[in-house]
This record gives C-alpha cells, structure tokens and sequence, in this order.
C-alpha cells in the first residue's frame, strides 16, 4: 500500500522536526521538504505556478514508485498548492494530512530557538496563515500543546492501522 503523509503548517510550527523524525522512524520513505525544493534547489518565491510545484509533484512521483511512504512538509498554503495537494487523493492508498494550527505569538516564539534562519520574525508575521486548513475530513490538527512523542504516536497509529 502507498502511503504519504503531508506536514503542513506555518513557519516554526515544528514540521520540519516531526517530518525528520518520521522518515528516521519508517523503514522505506522518502522525504520531500518544500523549503529545500523551493528555496534552496529552484531558489523561487512562493507564488501559484512556482517551479518548485511541478518538482515536488515529480517527487512525489518517485516515491509513490520506489517507497512505502512518502514525506511532504511544507508550509505548503492551500492557495498556493491546493490542486498539488488534491492530486495525490487518488494516487496513494492512504493519505495522512496533518496540519499544525498554532497561533502567530507561538510560531515567533518557536522561531527564536532556531539556530540558522535566513528570515526574520517580521516575515514569519508577514507569511503566517490562520487557520490554512484543507478541510479535509480526516485532516489532523495539532495544536501548540501537542508534543513530537504525541505526534509521531498519532500519525503511526494511522500508518500501521489503516
């Protein structure tokens, strides 16, 4: 069974975190963050019909091909990347969405503790979504109170149950 797991969130939310430590934990999967893609492969703003969309739709590709589980985290707005995102709906078995709804105040404190950022809390400010939401029905949403143990846990417990 294919399966895919899409981490989104605002900056700081704690996806890039959560998403390394589900690919650490699943044998097979493969790893696709939209940072990396966008901003440092492509080096593209964040605008619909960016060249980073068409890239990660490949890699995505690739891995529903050669791995049990794909890994998309991105901040990934839904304006932006709703038709890449609606895509994989029919392509992979099981499809985990998460989304890490946490308000600006904790997403700029969560900010601070990074050690290498190129942006500042003004443009967290600036580029923050409330409540980005796919409205999928089977969308989990994680608040600031949930901890990565708690997360890995939840998306696992889909993982091995469906």
């Amino acid at each position: 069974m294919t399966k895919i797991i899409i981490i989104r969130g605002n900056s700081g939310s704690g996806k890039t975190t959560l998403a390394q430590a589900l690919h650490d934990q699943c044998d097979s999967s493969f790893l696709i963050s939209q940072d990396v893609v966008r901003r440092q492969m492509l080096q593209v703003d964040d605008h619909a019909g960016n060249l980073a969309i068409n890239l990660m739709a490949e890699l995505i590709e690739f891995g529903r091909l050669h791995v049990d589980v794909v890994i998309l985290e991105g901040i990934l707005r839904q304006d932006v990347y709703r038709e890449l995102l609606q895509s994989v709906l029919t392509k992979f078995d099981i499809v985990i969405p998460v989304y890490y709804d946490l308000p600006l105040t904790e997403t700029i404190s969560r900010h601070r503790t990074k050690r290498f950022v190129s942006f500042t809390e003004s443009d967290v400010a600036k580029w923050y979504r409330k409540n980005d939401y796919l409205g999928w029905p089977d969308e989990i949403i994680f608040n600031q109170t949930i901890t990565l143990k708690q997360a890995m846990a939840a998306i696992m417990q889909r993982i091995n149950h469906q």
